[in-house]
């Protein structure tokens, strides 16, 4: 008997078992049966068995050694390879460099504390990958210590890849809160994090035009943000060396002492916003007239008091209507409390109320909602009564929607409309504090207890979202992300709200791509990518075979990539590196 393949003109050929048989001088065949639905592996055993060969069941030959995740290490290994991160972090490979690469990508995988990182990436195949299955956490303290020597370094190079002379630069603080007292940066400040009680750590991340990150710098807690604008200026001129450069801050970080040492280095520009107090004194001064903005939310003026200025006056009805609403809100809830207090101090007869014990009260409420300066208080022994104070309201719903941007580039160098889109860009490095902060990498908590390895852990952080960031820019067409917005971004109004561009809405509607795949968040994706493992098998012995000293034999199968993961693959070789 053998297995004959019948070739068909337009159908698929037909597999038939056939017996051979002689009748005379001549050789008969006769079909046994019809194996086309057959699968392809099936046939091939049946036709090794018609050839008399010995066959092992693959249960009998090898056994599984291990599976572990993988797909999610390959995509993260290749990003930091098409970035040559690892060769800005060290040109030669070393073990410092392979310790690094992997705490990096641990970090997006699944961010933990140093003792986790070297159980958890062997639950992977990062160790192996990498070669770092032998390394503990002692070993890892001193890669960062490593690290941190070379920070300078490294900055110099992602500054050298991704700014520019003239180019825009945004700059931005956050903190984060520290359980413990041994670190000499954890101090007592302006908490962000809503932890009271616990001293913080304060960090300013510098970033390109488009929110790459290039720079990190980290300071005690007690550190007021606009102190910190000093550093960025040195180390853009002196390490960096750059000329000349247009740095983009908020109003809390940009103030005007920090503007006047700007103002030292001929060339270098700023982007920042007034306060409300400024914009009130500019209104009242008839520099700033509200009936500019009637026809259009877009005007520039200039004024006395910033010479050699520009003044973008902007007017966002989304906006207006937003500080209109919180307002109404904060009004109410204060009336709320006042009104408690007043009902309690009427009722106590027999122990009134001093018009301190009532004056503490007040305040307390006056400065949880900050809405004092809208009420008239009188107090009075035993006795508190209150009223709104409608002119302020009213005064203040003026400029409701409204704010201002100053700068000193000249009108050739950036347009309004481009002074309005770079600052307002800022989000972007707000974005890159979400993650750090987030369920992404994770800065906090921070468990480092020394002064150098608390800066270590955070740029290690940093250097982790430089990946995420290439990352979320080349899987943008599978992420719930926009991927048009930066085009989007030079041709819509740069004053009203931005909005989602078609194929972002689809998205979100549909919740599949134009390729009809899945749409997926950033740590979806990586979940989905994990889920292709590399399993290792290991052939078994005979008992007569087995010696004390011989080495088992393995090989390792990783399984075709879904069409999910093959995008992902696909979109993340497509992607053009910056610089690298």
């Amino acid at each position: 008997m053998y297995i004959d393949v019948v070739p068909n003109r337009n159908s698929p050929p037909a597999v038939l078992l056939r017996e051979a048989f002689r009748e005379g001088q001549k050789t008969r065949k006769r079909t046994l049966a019809n194996l086309s639905d057959w699968p392809a592996e099936k046939v091939e055993t049946l036709r090794r068995l018609l050839r008399d060969e010995h066959l092992v069941s693959a249960e009998d030959l090898f056994a599984t050694q291990k599976t572990l995740p993988h797909g999610h290490v390959q995509a993260a290994l290749e990003m930091i390879g098409r970035l040559k991160l690892d060769h800005l972090i060290s040109a030669p490979r070393c073990r410092e460099r392979d310790l690094v690469v992997a705490m990096i990508a641990q970090r997006l995988i699944d961010p933990c504390s140093k003792l986790a990182t070297t159980r958890q990436w062997h639950t992977t195949t990062l160790a192996e990958e990498l070669g770092v299955a032998w390394a503990n956490e002692d070993d890892l303290y001193a890669a960062m210590d490593w690290l941190s020597e070379r920070q300078e370094r490294i900055e110099r190079k992602l500054a050298a890849r991704h700014l520019e002379e003239g180019g825009l630069v945004w700059y931005d603080v956050s903190s984060s809160f520290y359980e413990g007292r041994t670190c000499p940066l954890a101090k007592f400040g302006h908490d962000r994090d809503g932890k009271n009680g616990l001293p913080i750590i304060v960090y300013g991340v510098m970033t390109n035009g488009e929110g790459c990150p290039v720079a990190v710098s980290v300071y005690a807690g007690n550190t007021g943000d606009p102190t910190t604008v000093a550093d960025q200026i040195e180390k853009l001129r002196e390490k960096f060396g750059l000329q000349r450069v247009v740095l983009v801050g908020d109003r809390g970080r940009l103030t005007q002492p920090q503007i006047n040492k700007l103002k030292e280095h001929p060339g270098w520009g700023w982007i920042t916003a007034l306060t409300s107090t400024a914009i009130r004194q500019l209104v009242e001064q008839g520099t700033l007239q509200l009936s500019l903005l009637d026809q259009k939310n877009l005007a520039e003026i200039r004024a006395p008091d910033y010479p050699g200025e520009r003044l973008m006056v902007c007017h966002n009805p989304v906006l207006e209507e937003q500080r209109r609403r919180k307002r109404q809100a904060l009004l109410q809830a204060t009336e709320k409390s006042l009104e408690k207090i007043g009902t309690e101090a009427a009722r106590r007869k027999k122990k009134p109320f001093t018009a301190a014990e009532i004056g503490v009260k007040v305040g307390k409420v006056l400065g949880r909602y900050k809405m004092g300066k809208h009420f008239e208080c009188k107090i009075g022994e035993g006795r508190f009564t209150w009223s709104r104070r409608a002119e302020s309201i009213a005064e203040e719903e003026k400029l409701d929607g409204i704010y201002v941007l100053r700068t000193s580039e000249a009108t050739e160098q950036l347009s309004a409309e481009d002074t309005v889109r770079g600052y307002k860009s800022l989000a972007e490095v707000e974005r890159a504090f979400r993650c750090l902060k987030g369920i992404d990498l994770l800065v906090r908590p921070i468990r480092h207890r020394t002064e150098d390895r608390v800066p270590a852990h955070i740029f290690l952080c940093v250097l982790a979202y430089y990946v995420e960031w290439h990352l979320r820019r080349a899987w943008a067409p599978l992420l719930f992300e926009d991927e048009q917005r930066w085009e989007e971004r030079k041709r819509r109004d740069p004053v009203l709200s931005a909005q989602p561009s078609a194929s972002a809405e689809r998205k979100k509607l549909s919740h599949e791509t134009a390729d009809d795949l899945p749409v997926y968040s950033f740590e979806d994706l990586l979940g989905a990518l994990a889920s292709r493992a590399r399993v290792t098998y290991v052939f078994k012995e005979k008992a007569e075979q087995k010696t004390a000293d011989k080495t088992p034999v393995t090989f390792w199968q990783v399984p075709d990539p879904t069409p999910v993961q093959a995008r992902a693959y696909e979109l993340l070789r497509q992607f053009k590196v910056t610089g690298s």
